[in-house]
């Protein structure tokens, strides 16, 4: 069955606390339109604490988010006139809840708890609404060298596998790569897979055809090429490329990563470097470094492609600022076509 067509809204979702140094006031509602500068701001939710990922579910015209630093998942009901009626929250079983992903049947939220270690499944009522987490999983193993960033294991993602079968978690303070299984009302771990010491996970996305993946490390700023059996529910490690030009020499991590729909492209965020590395993409799935753009703000948090896989979008969390470039299909080179201010922007989602 075919999803439904889109409704035309897209949702930033925004911090919002004095720890984050953040300005932002929750999640606001856009129509979209003629571009980034073509939105039309229809409102705001309010009251939320670190919206800092949402999901949009267009089956039931729903939208969730979790609360950085909070311990909790929120759904809205999303009208067409961009109205967001809440549908409750939810505890996840853990703190700091960066990021969920729906699994394929519409059944759980399944959420990332970075600061406690653990991933979560959180059931979904009919209406969309969500209850607290039924079963909490921690993910097992030693941290990395880095003294503050790796305590403890740090989950920061939840991508399904482009089958369903599998959920996909790098974990950053562990250097580790988890695919887990829904089995029933449970979570299971199916393998593992390390990455460098130090390198920090943060990350994926999948290649649109090959068996592929590629898994972008936060604190040694490169990105992974990964072989993807999605059978066995493995990743291999193949190639390792760098985020950072190689004449930065300042602080800087590494955080979101796009791949184009025609696989042929890799984008990854720099945070400090304040740019987005461009790499091609080769046969084998090697990441061919094809330059640096500036990101148009300070720290780009977040990138999503627009609906029409042609623009990238970039959230500069500290940059107040949202930016849109457009892809060049054959070289892959990106160029500003437009922006407009938004306080500490840290998600985007389409529905």
């Amino acid at each position: 069955m075919p999803d439904p067509a889109p409704v035309g809204l897209v949702f930033v979702g925004c911090f919002t606390t004095e720890r984050r140094r953040a300005r932002g006031r929750g999640i606001d509602v856009y129509r979209t339109g003629g571009g980034l500068e073509g939105w039309t701001h229809l409102g705001r939710a309010e009251g939320l604490t670190n919206p800092s990922f949402l999901v949009a579910d267009p089956g039931r015209a729903a939208l969730y988010t979790v609360q950085g630093d909070g311990e909790e998942a929120s759904a809205y009901a999303a009208a067409p006139d961009g109205t967001l009626r809440p549908l409750g929250s939810a505890t996840t079983g853990g703190t700091n809840s960066v990021h969920q992903a729906l699994d394929p049947t519409g059944r759980f939220l399944i959420v990332a708890n970075y600061a406690s270690g653990s991933v979560a499944l959180l059931p979904v009522r009919p209406d969309g609404g969500l209850e607290p987490a039924s079963h909490v999983l921690p993910l097992p193993g030693n941290p990395g060298p880095h003294r503050t960033e790796q305590a403890c294991a740090h989950p920061h993602h939840v991508v399904l596998s482009p089958d369903g079968r599998h959920v996909l978690v790098p974990d950053k303070g562990l250097d580790r790569v988890f695919v887990l299984a829904v089995d029933g009302e449970r979570l299971e771990i199916v393998s593992e897979t390390a990455m460098r010491p130090g390198a920090g996970p943060r990350h994926i996305a999948f290649h649109p055809r090959a068996p592929l993946a590629f898994l972008v490390n936060e604190l040694d700023s490169s990105v992974a090429t990964c072989r993807w059996d999605a059978q066995a529910g493995t990743l291999t490690p193949l190639h390792l490329a760098p985020t950072l030009p190689p004449d930065f020499f300042g602080a800087s991590t590494a955080a979101a990563i796009v791949v184009t729909p025609d696989g042929r492209f890799v984008y990854a965020s720099n945070r400090g470097q304040d740019g987005i590395a461009r790499f091609r993409v080769d046969e084998a799935g090697r990441l061919d470094p094809a330059g640096w753009m500036p990101a148009g703000g300070r720290d780009p948090r977040f990138m999503v492609l627009a609906p029409d896989g042609r623009h990238l979008l970039v959230a500069n969390e500290q940059g107040d600022s949202l930016v849109e470039f457009a892809i060049d299909p054959d070289s892959g080179d990106l160029t500003k076509t437009g922006s407009r201010p938004s306080l500490s922007p840290c998600t985007i989602a389409f529905l």
